[in-house]
């Protein structure tokens, strides 16, 4: 106990630090997937997109980020392998938390979309694997994260792909493109509502306590998409059509309606992905901080508010910081995008997290989004994707794994080097 005594403080601090360093990897890197088509769509601005993923993510990373967190995230590492060996465990989270911020940040000033959630993942994985054996990893949750990069951006393409069909079938590519526009646009704009709201509850609320199950999250997700859909309505009859645009580009009133239609998608986005993602980062401050009071493994870690806080307000200075980067890869640079087309991967890219909440599927919100635009960039022919910014994503996704796995593997035997 000696050893856990003299040394708490330094462990929680680092913890703090190196928690904060994550969550701002976060916020330059994953907050996108909610800001990038808004932004690329020119649906709202840069500065905007800060404001409200500012708000949107703090309000769901501290909100609705989890009183309880699993110690070792998401059951990739053996607990039995650390039995007596608790400095083991707080060394290889400290490592995987550094590790994952540093991977973070060098794709960020590249402007590389990565998974956050692979990051952490490859990281618990590498100090594990070679700190303590190959035997503490748990393959087969390998083997399906693997497994997920194929299968989520197939299916948020194929569903951005469906829905963009349908806009052109039922408002571009017809006579009356703004009647129908103003017609079909609360549908959906519910149905947005709809999928979101899923995405919440499923994902969100269940971190505060709140289990809602037995078919009742399809009822509240309906009525939610229908208040959603109301507040749609009444902003749609404020907007002020300008003829003069209208003559230069035939569809400039009819964006306007699906850039309203973001601006819920983008916040909602958000709020969601806040609640989810935040446990990258503090998932494992929870571990060490656990670990380090009490000495001793825990199978659940109770999350200080001040953890939260911190996950928070990591994810927002991230953003504010250097987030444009990334924004600007997956907004602007895959494929052209318009309100429409940006709402299109949204839907797309959100219904896919709702299908993988209820099957249990591990995803990357960064790939279902990339996914979902190129689905979009599909249905307007091959030619509408730039498939050198395409082929730069893939390579970085592929490198993900084993880069937060290596630099996890050199910081686990540094800090094991200062403390032991």
């Amino acid at each position: 106990m000696d050893f856990f005594s003299d040394t708490m403080m330094i462990y929680i601090t680092l913890a703090a630090v190196f928690g904060i360093f994550m969550a701002w990897g976060i916020g330059a890197n994953d907050v996108a997937n909610a800001m990038a088509t808004s932004v690329g769509s020119k649906a709202i601005t840069i500065k905007q997109a800060v404001i409200l993923a500012a708000i949107f993510e703090f309000a769901g990373a501290y909100l609705a980020g989890g009183e309880v967190t699993k110690t070792i995230r998401k059951g990739i590492v053996s607990m039995d392998a650390f039995n007596g060996n608790v400095d083991l465990l707080i060394w290889g989270m400290l490592a995987s938390l550094l590790a994952a911020g540093t991977w973070l940040l060098i794709a960020s000033l590249k402007g590389w979309p990565v998974s956050t959630t692979h990051s952490i993942v490859g990281a618990v994985v590498g100090f594990a694997a070679v700190g303590i054996g190959t035997e503490a990893v748990h393959w087969d949750k390998v083997g399906s994260i693997v497994l997920s990069w194929i299968i989520t951006p197939m299916i948020a393409g194929a569903i951005a792909f469906a829905v963009f069909t349908s806009i052109q079938k039922f408002v571009i590519n017809t006579s009356e493109p703004l009647k129908n526009a103003i017609k079909f646009g609360p549908v959906y704009l519910f149905m947005v509502g709809f999928v979101i709201a899923l995405v919440t509850i499923k994902k969100g609320l269940k971190h505060i306590g709140i289990n809602v199950d037995g078919g009742m999250e399809f009822v509240y997700a309906a009525m939610l998409g229908g208040l959603i859909a109301f507040i749609g309505i009444m902003l749609i009859r404020r907007i002020k059509f300008d003829d003069n645009a209208e003559k230069r580009f035939h569809y400039a009133n009819v964006e306007k309606i699906f850039a309203i239609l973001m601006i819920f998608t983008a916040s909602a986005m958000a709020f969601a992905h806040g609640s989810n993602d935040v446990a990258n980062a503090v998932g494992p401050m929870a571990a060490v901080i656990s670990a380090a009071q009490s000495g001793e493994l825990a199978s659940k870690s109770e999350l200080p508010g001040w953890v939260l806080l911190v996950g928070g307000i990591g994810i927002v200075i991230g953003l504010a910081t250097l987030g444009y980067k990334v924004i600007a890869t997956v907004g602007k640079n895959i494929t052209e995008l318009t309100p429409s087309r940006g709402f299109s991967a949204e839907i797309g890219a959100a219904t896919t997290v709702v299908l993988a909440s209820y099957t249990g599927i591990p995803i990357s919100t960064t790939q279902t989004l990339v996914g979902a635009i190129l689905g979009v960039g599909l249905a307007r022919g091959i030619a509408a994707i730039d498939l050198r910014v395409v082929g730069n994503i893939f390579m970085s996704w592929i490198i993900t794994l084993p880069a937060g796995a290596i630099l996890s593997i050199l910081f686990f035997y540094l800090l094991k080097g200062i403390f032991s």
